[in-house]
């Protein structure tokens, strides 16, 4: 089997994580306790994807929990679900990195990161064959963005050829927890574009909106936000949990998603949104959910899709679907949009088909989208940074854990490369010619010397 080992780490990657497990216990019939109580084997046949098997029957996540404080954690632990996880793998400090990324990656972080690491090789020792890793984290704090970002480059440097995904929640326009919410976010980017293969990006405000406007909640709570981002983990690792589906690894969603390296940030969508208290479900057609999940109000990202175009799409369909139909839809789609999609990767949107529908759907879609449009975030990310650093406010809560002005430089002009990256893609033909010429050139001067 091709195990997954999954990652949280900081109180939102805490959370949502607690929100992931508990949609997928429900979709293979595991209770709170891990004992299977399912009705249909195909519910069984790959629980060793994400499960471990312990004895008597009962399944344990391949789970490590990680804060640098203990009360996420023991959040988790006193919650429903909390007997689910295996105590070894929940990691905690006794400190917090108290919203400062350098904390989270130098100091504090560092401290705890062997124990991780360790508890990391014991399950993958455990695998048959390890596909990769998974990663739920918030880019605006110290921990999820600090000592997330040390972990996925330790791992890297243990797991070269492994996948690494990350569910990344960043800072969001309107909805700001703390004010150095840029330093964190650029940074952590920084070692996204090096480090992580697949970055599903998320945002607490585009989640807030789709609650208030299409799932009419006056007042979300994280609970309605965590079950959305749930909602699309689960679609986007769906072909991975249930035999003989398309895209069956986290390496084939890659390579029909990430057409050059650094471009690895997705927008993921879901349909239909129902809320979870509305539970008269209206009948679902594929053409519906095709275009719900093609919509910008859709997207849990605050960045237009109309504003870019797109590089690569992949869409879920789950439930009783004809394959014909899907194709059917996705290739209108195109055909009707084609200026948002670039003319130079043809076919470039892919579909897969799971037979088994979520808990209390017939059917549902998930969508990831490689989007040029992604950069807006990255801008407006940016943008902030630019305003503080200039004046070199807050800096001194980074330099005292030792981290030297030079890294926010770098870590700056990283992202407005990937940001104009973004737009030379997005622009078309000719930005592709010079950037071939850009390339070969520094190596000609190299053979001269």
């Amino acid at each position: 089997m091709r195990e997954i080992i999954h990652l949280s780490t900081g109180q939102c990657g805490n959370q949502i994580g607690a929100a992931f497990w508990e949609t997928i216990c429900g979709e293979h019939g595991l209770d709170p306790n891990g004992n299977y109580h399912g009705v249909d084997d195909i519910q069984k046949s790959r629980l060793s994807v994400y499960f471990n098997e312990a004895n008597h029957g009962k399944y344990v996540p391949r789970a490590v929990l990680v804060d640098l404080e203990p009360g996420t954690i023991d959040n988790v632990r006193s919650s429903a679900y909390g007997n689910l996880f295996r105590p070894d793998n929940l990691i905690y400090g006794q400190s917090s990195a108290g919203n400062v990324w350098a904390k989270g990656h130098y100091t504090e972080g560092a401290e705890l990161v062997d124990s991780v690491l360790e508890v990391v090789r014991r399950e993958a020792e455990g695998c048959d064959s390890l596909q990769g890793f998974q990663i739920t984290h918030s880019l605006g704090g110290g921990t999820g963005s600090g000592m997330g970002t040390l972990l996925i480059t330790k791992m890297r440097e243990e797991f070269p050829d492994r996948m690494m995904a990350t569910f990344s929640v960043l800072p969001s326009p309107k909805v700001s927890d703390t004010v150095v919410e840029p330093y964190n976010a650029t940074l952590s980017i920084h070692q996204l574009v090096e480090n992580s293969d697949e970055t599903f990006c998320i945002d607490n405000e585009a989640l807030y909106d789709i609650c208030v406007r299409t799932l009419k909640l006056a007042q979300p709570s994280y609970k309605d936000l965590n079950h959305l981002v749930s909602s699309v983990m689960s679609g986007v690792t769906t072909s991975l949990r249930y035999p003989g589906q398309l895209n069956s690894d986290l390496r084939k969603l890659a390579v029909n998603l990430v057409p050059f390296p650094r471009l690895h940030f997705f927008m993921v969508g879901y349909a239909p949104l129902t809320s979870i208290g509305s539970q008269s479900f209206r009948s679902l057609s594929v053409p519906e959910l095709t275009q719900q999940m093609f919509d910008a109000k859709n997207m849990m990202a605050a960045a237009d899709p109309r504003k870019g175009r797109y590089l690569t799409v992949a869409a879920f369909f789950r439930g009783k679907v004809s394959v014909k139909e899907v194709e059917d839809e996705m290739h209108k789609v195109q055909t009707k949009n084609s200026d948002y999609f670039v003319e130079w990767i043809p076919n470039n949107v892919q579909s897969a088909v799971c037979s088994v529908a979520p808990k209390d759907l017939e059917m549902a879609a998930t969508f990831v989208g490689n989007s040029t449009s992604i950069q807006e975030i990255f801008r407006r990310v940016g943008d902030q940074f630019s305003a503080m650093f200039r004046k070199k406010a807050f800096l001194h809560w980074y330099t005292s854990e030792g981290m030297d002005e030079m890294e926010f430089v770098e870590a700056e002009s990283n992202m407005n490369d990937l940001v104009s990256e973004y737009q030379q893609y997005q622009d078309g033909h000719d930005a592709d010619e010079e950037l071939d010429y850009a390339d070969e050139a520094p190596l000609e001067d190299m053979v001269e010397e």
